[in-house]
């Protein structure tokens, strides 16, 4: 008999379960600790073990879904963090009745709308979200490079570049105006996440650009000043962090943005093969 419960409700060690064995044949490998699969989910990602579900066959796990709400660009929304079905059980009600509760989560709680990324591969997912009523808003490109050379070549040297705390990129987020950013490039995720820099360029104590960036070299948040572009900032914030941290490669995520996308193909980023589309469901 299959049965569902919230997350809170179960020992993690059946959630952590239910992960692995949805994820045990999906297209990227999904081998993480528990630990490491705590921190990231139920952490670093903002999903809540409260408006989670997950689904048993008998006492075995068969099924999960990660739900985590926040008021997100100004709209209060529940973020599909995870959602995954047994091989075996796929095809069955168990994703719909997952969704279900996903969704009746989310209405309770005064959402107005559903979120998720689905890599663009991935024509299952797709057409089974679709089914439920999300549509392909955004699309998430990924992007990575080993060459540092053109990061030292022409940088600002009339910059201060300085390693600071997040409050500065909070001050460049208060007076973003309806700006796009993925929910894994958002501030909230950036103040959660372990072991990241936050660098800010100066001149003459204006802040012109800041940049928040990880051990691993994954760019988490680059903005330069509208007023100041073209002017090597980013590309000095850059350098200065690799040096600074001694890093070898480079990668970054972000969702439709020609400024951006010009930027990284001018200092030779090459385009990763994965991508994902942000689907959106109005409640």
């Amino acid at each position: 008999m299959i049965n569902y419960k919230r997350c809170s409700e179960v020992n993690i060690d059946s959630v952590f379960s239910a992960f692995k064995i949805s994820f045990s044949d999906y297209m990227i490998k999904m081998d993480i600790s528990k630990e490491i699969f705590i921190n990231r989910f139920f952490n670093t990602e903002g999903n809540s073990i409260e408006r989670s579900f997950i689904a048993f066959d008998s006492n075995n796990p068969i099924g999960i879904i990660l739900g985590g709400i926040k008021n997100y660009e100004g709209i209060p929304t529940m973020r599909c963090g995870s959602f995954a079905v047994h091989p075996s059980y796929r095809g069955t009600n168990v994703s719909i009745e997952l969704f279900k509760l996903h969704r009746n989560e989310a209405v309770r709680n005064g959402c107005k709308q559903l979120f998720l990324e689905v890599i663009k591969d991935n024509f299952r997912a797709i057409k089974f979200y679709e089914n439920m009523g999300y549509q392909k808003i955004y699309e998430l490109n990924y992007f990575y490079t080993q060459n540092m050379k053109p990061l030292i070549k022409n940088n600002n040297m009339q910059l201060e570049i300085k390693r600071k705390d997040i409050n500065d990129i909070k001050l460049v987020f208060k007076n973003l105006k309806d700006f796009h950013i993925n929910w894994q490039n958002d501030i909230d995720y950036m103040a959660k996440v372990d072991d990241v820099y936050f660098y800010s360029a100066y001149k003459q104590y204006s802040l012109l650009g800041v940049l928040c960036i990880d051990s691993n070299g994954k760019i988490i948040f680059l903005w330069v000043n509208k007023h100041y572009r073209c002017k090597s900032i980013g590309k000095t914030l850059l350098s200065s962090a690799c040096i600074d941290l001694n890093l070898s490669k480079l990668s970054i995520g972000f969702p439709n943005n020609n400024l951006m996308q010009g930027f990284i193909n001018h200092i030779g980023f090459v385009k990763n093969p994965i991508s994902q589309y942000e689907m959106y469901l109005t409640l």
